[in-house]
């Protein structure tokens, strides 16, 4: 299922793989980079990002709604008790993201540095490789509530899982 997420998208954006070719060839390597040396140090790190990215495309879709801090009077996803205390990666994606901003600044979307993290903690972990379409954008808005409303609880058995994978277009 985690592959069918990859590939949420969020708005109109048209996904393709080899997006960054042109406007910032290193962007995957960085990310990559970034991820190979968070995993070595961690190796739950992997898992972490894959929840995370699993955690952002099931809310608003792919869009990095989950990476965004609350502000006075609008608490984010970041708060709901399903993603704090416990999702872990956001270094990683903070990581990758200064490092991209350096060298090709607001060229690649935190959505897109999210689902390459993701692929890329696959790999790392368990040598799952899979092309990743990039160009999702980035989502303004995060608020605590839509986890409750989208993320399947802890306790569903899988028919109530397989539902609530289907009711986001995807299938096992």
């Amino acid at each position: 299922m985690f592959l069918f997420i990859s590939f949420m998208n969020s708005g109109s954006a048209t996904l393709q793989v080899g997006f960054y070719r042109s406007t910032c060839p290193s962007a995957e390597s960085v990310i990559r980079k970034a991820v190979n040396k968070a995993v070595a140090r961690n190796p739950g790190i992997g898992a972490g990002l894959i929840r995370m990215h699993f955690h952002d495309c099931f809310v608003r879709g792919c869009d990095a709604s989950i990476l965004l801090d609350s502000t006075p009077g609008n608490p984010s996803e970041k708060e709901h008790p399903a993603n704090n205390p416990s999702l872990r990666g956001f270094e990683v994606i903070d990581e990758a993201k200064a490092e991209l901003e350096s060298l090709c600044p607001r060229k690649v979307s935190c959505a897109d540095i999210l689902a390459f993290a993701a692929r890329d903690s696959a790999y790392k972990l368990g040598s799952i490789n899979y092309a990743v379409p990039a160009g999702r954008r980035d989502g303004l808005v995060s608020l605590e509530d839509e986890p409750s409303q989208n993320l399947p609880p802890f306790f569903f058995n899988a028919q109530q899982l397989e539902d609530n994978f289907a009711r986001k277009g995807l299938s096992g």
